[in-house]
């Protein structure tokens, strides 16, 4: 038997670049609009939003902390602030200000790391993010949002600009295959059902989304139906969506471009532990941090493609 997912992928932009290009839509919609950055503009893509409004733009140098105090401030008086750097810097150098400015007090700043993950590539370990995920979970009261394209981040920054609470929001730095039609409605903690499967589901968030539904096709030509779910927000989580998955097919890989051990998996075991308990495999990075190569190098080097994800479907399905 064959089942066709009849899904194509394209290559669009770099979530980053979708996010630089999202606030300056936002800054022109709403003058309350404000940025800040940590002498990495061109790389997380801020520099749009200082060409246009230089007067909103507010260069902190290499200070994430400091970065993140005056962002906090800037929101505390009731702009849109957001505040931005690689997410290994923004999250380790600057966490205690973030539970303390933003956490303990749920001030509204949206925070944005870009670079995360190991797709980097030439960047480097020291700057792949593979426990940002974690460390903004970790943060009370934070809503944490990682977007799969260029579509989604747009959309979602968006709404973060006007959502109640601090937010830290997962940008890539490669071009990421767009998994999401235009006209495709996102909401803040509400998974989108990309592949509807009978056997199994992937449930995934970032990068990793379009690599499952490339394992879904594989799995298809086997005669296995494998549903993908897009968990774009991580926190709080759609638990309705992982309970389904879980009742419906009783099989679920959760991949991610993160540690396996205290990311997106450890929160949807959660789920499915209180709610209908199913076999689970987990697929993203061991205790280790990668090494420098290309991206495609470096992904293929620690299995983060769609052919590994099949293989670890398998050994799911193999268990169920």
């Amino acid at each position: 038997m064959s089942v066709n997912t009849k899904f194509e992928l394209k290559l669009g932009a770099a979530t980053r670049e979708a996010f630089g290009k999202a606030i300056v839509d936002l800054g022109k919609a709403d003058p309350n609009v404000v940025v800040c950055d940590a002498d990495l503009s061109k790389s997380t893509f801020t520099h749009l939003f200082a060409k246009e409004f230089p007067n909103r733009f507010f260069s902190c140098g290499i200070a994430e902390a400091n970065m993140v105090s005056i962002g906090a401030g800037l929101a505390s008086s009731g702009k849109i602030a957001f505040v931005s750097s690689f997410s290994a810097f923004v999250l380790n150098k600057g966490f205690e200000q973030l539970r303390v400015n933003c956490a303990y007090a749920q001030v509204p700043l949206n925070v944005v790391g870009t670079h995360s993950g190991i797709s980097i590539g030439e960047d480097g370990p020291s700057q792949m993010s593979v426990e940002d995920i974690s460390l903004a979970c970790s943060l009370a009261g934070f809503t944490v949002i990682s977007p799969a394209d260029e579509v989604s981040m747009s959309a979602l920054v968006k709404a973060a600009a006007y959502h109640d609470g601090p937010v830290f929001i997962r940008a890539g730095r490669v071009k990421a295959p767009i998994v999401h039609t235009a006209e495709q409605k996102f909401e803040i903690g509400k998974a989108i059902q990309l592949i509807e499967g009978k056997d199994i589901t992937f449930i995934a968030t970032g990068l990793l989304v379009a690599e499952c539904i490339r394992a879904a096709d594989i799995l298809a030509g086997e005669g296995i139906s494998a549903g993908v779910i897009d968990i774009h927000t991580i926190k709080p989580i759609d638990r309705d969506a992982i309970a389904a998955a879980a009742k419906n097919t009783g099989c679920i890989v959760v991949a991610e471009e993160h540690f396996t051990d205290s990311g997106l998996g450890v929160k949807v075991a959660q789920v499915v532990c209180e709610t209908h308990p199913c076999v689970m495999e987990f697929h993203g990075m061991g205790n280790y941090y990668a090494e420098s190569g290309t991206p495609e190098e470096v992904m293929t080097k620690y299995k983060m493609t769609g052919a590994d994800i099949a293989v670890t479907a398998r050994k799911a399905l193999a268990r169920k």
